[in-house]
C-alpha cells in the first residue's frame, strides 16, 4: 500500500475524520488495502459541487449508462468527483509529493428492487489522486478485478480506450465533426441532433443504424499525441503482464468535458443463458486530470477512478479481518520492475503479508527516504536485473544486510523474519 503519513482515523493534518478505521476490514476493503488504498468515508455531494461540476462540463450532460438495464447502473457523474476533490483539498489530503489512494463505499439507490425482485447492489469506489503515470490505471484495474474475483465473478476482461490529452482530443473531435458533416444524414433523427451538440454521443449509440454509420467514423486511438500513445501503450503492457484479457473498444469514449486519456469497462461473460446480453458490465473507470482546474481549485490534481457495481443477495454477513501494520516497504525502479510489481504484491496478499509501496514513484532515493522516515524494518528492492530474474533483494534496514530471494519464495522468507 502507499505510505501515507498517518493511516489512523484522523487525516494527516489533524482536521476532521477522513480515514476510517483500517484495523478491521471486510474482504473488498482488505483487498484494496493490500494494493495501497486507504479506506475513507464516502464524500458527501453538496450543492456547490453540483454547481461547479455543471460549470466545468458547460452543463453538457452525459447520460450513457455503461451498466445493466436491470439495476447495475454505471454513469459518469462529475459531481461525485467534484465532491471527492473538494473534501480532499479541505482535509489537506492532497500532497504534491505523495499520491492519495482512496477506497470508499457508496450506498446505491437503483429503484424499487424489492418489488422488482432484483435484490441489492453494492457500489465501491477506488480513486488515485496526484499522479499522471500509467501505473495508476494498472493499480485500479488490478484491484477492482481482484475484488470482483473474490465476489465470485469469473471470465473477467477489460474493454478499454484512450482519447488522449488535450491536443489528441482536439484533433479527434475535429475529425469526427468533419465525418458527420458528410454522413450526418445517415444517422437516426435523435443522433443527428445530438451530434451537433456533442460529436461523441452518436459514437456510443447502440442503435443498429447508427452503429453501422459510426463503424466508419474516425477512431480516437488514431489521433493520440506521442506522449498519449506511450501512456496508453504502457497501460496495455501492464494488463498483458498481469494476464488480464482486454480489447480496445472505440465506442468507450466518456464525457469529453471531464475525461481524458484512459477510459475502461470491466466486464464478465454472462453464464445465465436467460440473460439477453452475453456480457455484464461491473465497473467503469476513467481519468479526469483536468477536472480540478475546471472546478477552480488552487492546484491541478491529476486523478483517475473506478466505480464497481455488483448485485448482492442483501443477506450477506459482513466479515471483517484484523489487519497488521506493515513491516515491509516495497521499492521498485525501472519499467520492467513496475510490470513485475503486481506479482510481488499479489503473492504477499495471498500470504496475508501487508506492505507499503509507492508504485507511482520512480526514483530509488525518494522511495528509500520514505521507508527510512517511516522506520520500516525491511525493504524489498526490485530493479531491472531482479525483474528479469524473478527475484527481489530483501534488506534489513537496521543491519544493512541483504539477501536475494525468488519472488515465489518471498512469502515464506518474510514470515521467517517476523518470528
Amino acid at each position: 500500500m502507499s505510505a501515507p503519513k498517518n493511516v489512523k482515523q484522523k487525516s494527516a493534518a489533524g482536521g476532521g475524520s477522513s480515514y476510517v478505521s483500517f484495523q478491521r476490514l471486510d474482504y473488498a476493503a482488505e483487498i484494496a488495502y493490500y494494493y495501497g488504498f486507504m479506506p475513507v468515508k464516502s464524500p458527501a455531494i453538496g450543492r456547490e459541487d453540483i454547481v461547479r461540476s455543471k460549470r466545468a462540463t458547460e452543463s453538457e450532460t452525459h447520460e450513457k449508462n455503461y451498466g445493466n438495464s436491470e439495476g447495475g447502473e454505471l454513469f459518469i457523474r462529475p459531481e461525485e468527483k467534484a465532491a471527492l476533490l473538494r473534501e480532499c483539498e479541505e482535509k489537506k489530503m492532497l500532497n504534491p509529493s505523495q499520491t492519495a489512494m482512496l477506497y470508499y463505499e457508496g450506498a446505491v439507490s437503483r429503484g424499487d428492487h424489492k418489488k422488482a425482485g432484483r435484490g441489492h447492489y453494492k457500489e465501491l469506489h477506488l480513486d488515485i489522486l496526484g499522479t499522471t503515470k500509467s501505473v495508476a490505471e494498472a493499480e485500479l484495474i488490478k484491484t477492482a478485478i481482484e475484488i470482483l474475483r473474490q465476489k465470485g465473478f469469473e471470465d473477467l476482461y477489460v474493454d478499454i480506450n484512450s482519447i488522449g490529452d488535450k491536443d489528441s482530443l482536439a484533433n479527434f473531435t475535429r475529425e469526427v465533426q468533419q465525418f458527420y458533416r458528410k454522413h450526418g444524414e445517415e444517422l437516426q433523427t435523435h443522433c443527428k441532433a445530438e451530434a451537433k451538440k456533442d460529436p461523441f454521443k452518436p459514437l456510443e449509440c447502440d442503435n443498429p443504424k447508427c452503429k453501422e454509420v459510426c463503424a466508419q467514423a474516425p477512431k480516437s486511438v488514431s489521433y493520440l499525441s506521442e506522449p498519449s500513445r506511450i501512456h496508453f501503450k504502457e497501460v496495455l503492457e501492464y494488463l498483458e503482464s498481469m494476464h488480464i484479457p482486454y480489447r480496445i473498444d472505440n465506442q468507450v469514449l466518456g464525457n469529453r468535458r471531464i475525461c481524458g486519456h484512459t477510459i475502461f469497462l470491466i466486464k464478465t461473460l454472462n453464464v445465465d443463458e436467460k440473460k439477453e446480453t452475453p456480457e455484464e458490465t461491473l465497473a467503469l473507470g476513467f481519468r479526469y486530470n483536468g477536472l480540478a482546474k475546471k472546478l477552480e481549485m488552487k492546484h491541478e490534481v491529476p486523478g483517475i477512478g473506478v466505480t464497481v457495481v455488483y448485485k448482492t443477495s442483501g443477506k450477506t454477513r459482513k466479515r471483517c479481518h484484523k489487519q497488521k501494520k506493515p513491516r515491509v516497504y516495497f521499492i521498485q525502479f525501472g519499467f520492467d520492475a513496475k510490470l513485475k510489481s503486481f506479482e510481488v504484491i499479489e503473492n504477499l496478499r495471498h500470504a496475508r503479508i501487508p506492505l507499503y509501496q509507492s508504485l507511482a514513484k520512480d526514483k530509488l532515493t525518494a522511495q528509500m527516504a520514505t521507508a527510512e522516515n517511516m522506520n520500516i524494518p525491511y525493504v524489498i528492492l526490485m530493479g531491472q536485473k531482479e525483474a528479469l530474474e524473478n527475484s527481489v533483494i530483501v534488506r534489513d534496514m537496521g543491519t544493512r544486510m541483504q539477501e536475494t530471494v525468488k519472488i515465489a519464495d518471498l512469502p515464506v522468507y518474510l514470515k521467517k523474519l517476523s518470528r
